[in-house]
């Protein structure tokens, strides 16, 4: 009886564990499959979110690109024929004023040095002018003839430093 005793002893005990090792590893593979299902179920959906991401992306940022630089372009446009009509306006308004006698007379008395008969003119010079002008060097002209000045100024133009 002992000898069967420990013979059913030990194939009991060894029945117990193959038994056990088979559930465990069932156990282990049915974990492991659920795992790697789901895994590869979320990173195909990931997989395939991330692929439609990136075709918008590529498909949406040339068009994208263009609109945003066609509307600095245009804001660019707006601004310059906004400057253009503003001075299309002072051009008008000059036009205007030139249409009138007596500015004509009066931009010819002020630029022109124009007089009306029997009016003597005077031109003043700024004597400070004078003396800055002969520190520099320059003689007044008028003692000297015409190609000196002429060949005076041709000098001072090749002297880097003036």
């Amino acid at each position: 009886m002992a000898g069967n005793r420990d013979r059913f002893s030990t194939f009991s005990t060894a029945t117990r564990l193959r038994q056990l090792g088979e559930r465990t590893a069932a156990h282990v593979y049915r974990s492991q499959s659920r795992r790697q299902v789901r895994r590869s179920r979320l990173t195909g959906r990931a997989a395939l979110l991330v692929l439609v991401l990136c075709t918008l992306v590529v498909a949406l940022a040339y068009p994208m690109r263009q609109y945003v630089s066609q509307r600095s372009e245009i804001a660019d446009q707006q601004r310059a024929a906004a400057t253009a009509r503003k001075r299309l306006e002072q051009l008008r308004d000059e036009k205007a004023r030139w249409q009138d006698p007596a500015y004509a007379e009066q931009q010819a008395r002020r630029h022109l040095h124009f007089v009306r008969p029997g009016e003597i003119g005077y031109i003043m010079t700024d004597p400070g002018a004078a003396a800055a002008e002969h520190r520099r060097g320059g003689q007044g002209g008028s003692d000297r003839p015409w190609y000196s000045n002429v060949w005076d100024g041709v000098d001072k133009a090749d002297r880097p430093g003036d």
